[in-house]
């Protein structure tokens, strides 16, 4: 496969609506404000690891966990089910631990919210139809979007307020919300 501009922003735009950094940003301020400093550069460059290492190693490498694609986003579903509640309820399951401050750039930022199991399973679906330079490009374009829109999380939340903050947060609770539950019920199925 060749590289042409078509694939390329077709890849990007697929990843792009998969990761959903914008919608996010309710989720990334309430861990901001949870665990305080969160590394832009090391969430994206952890997003970008685990994207890169899903486009070349793929399956092969859950396979070698012993953990398939279907176990990998039902977990993943999982955390995003207790982080949609925590948005939209209001409680609070993930404590705040002032030790795992530089992990909150970790998890659940760059994993699952950035590179989750949506990610990783468009990543492995892609790869079959565009070529590996497209994928590295668009992975590069999408992670360039995420760093800048991370580094800006503190202006982002100035600007929208506490009170948009809190409309944002619940509305896209919901949509999390909805986007676990699928993610749950297409792959859970498939456990048994």
């Amino acid at each position: 496969m060749e590289f042409t501009w078509s694939d390329y922003f077709a890849a990007t735009m697929v990843l792009f609506a998969v990761i959903d950094v914008v919608g996010s940003i309710p989720i990334i301020v309430d861990v901001q404000r949870k665990a305080g400093q969160i590394s832009s550069f090391r969430a994206t460059m952890v997003s970008a690891f685990i994207m890169l290492a899903f486009l070349f190693l793929g399956e092969k490498l859950i396979t070698f966990l012993g953990i398939d694609v279907n176990s990998f986003a039902v977990a993943g579903s999982l955390v995003l089910f207790f982080l949609a509640l925590e948005m939209v309820l209001g409680v609070e399951f993930f404590k705040h631990d002032p030790k795992a401050v530089k992990a909150a750039s970790i998890v659940p930022i760059a994993f699952p919210i950035i590179a989750g199991a949506g990610s990783m399973t468009t990543i492995i679906s892609l790869r079959a139809e565009y070529s590996q330079l497209v994928m590295i490009l668009a992975i590069f374009s999408n992670m360039i979007v995420v760093y800048f829109v991370l580094r800006s999380i503190y202006k982002i939340e100035k600007m929208l307020g506490d009170t948009g903050i809190a409309i944002l947060r619940k509305a896209f609770g919901i949509i999390l919300l909805a986007i676990a539950v699928k993610l749950f019920s297409a792959n859970v199925t498939q456990l048994f």
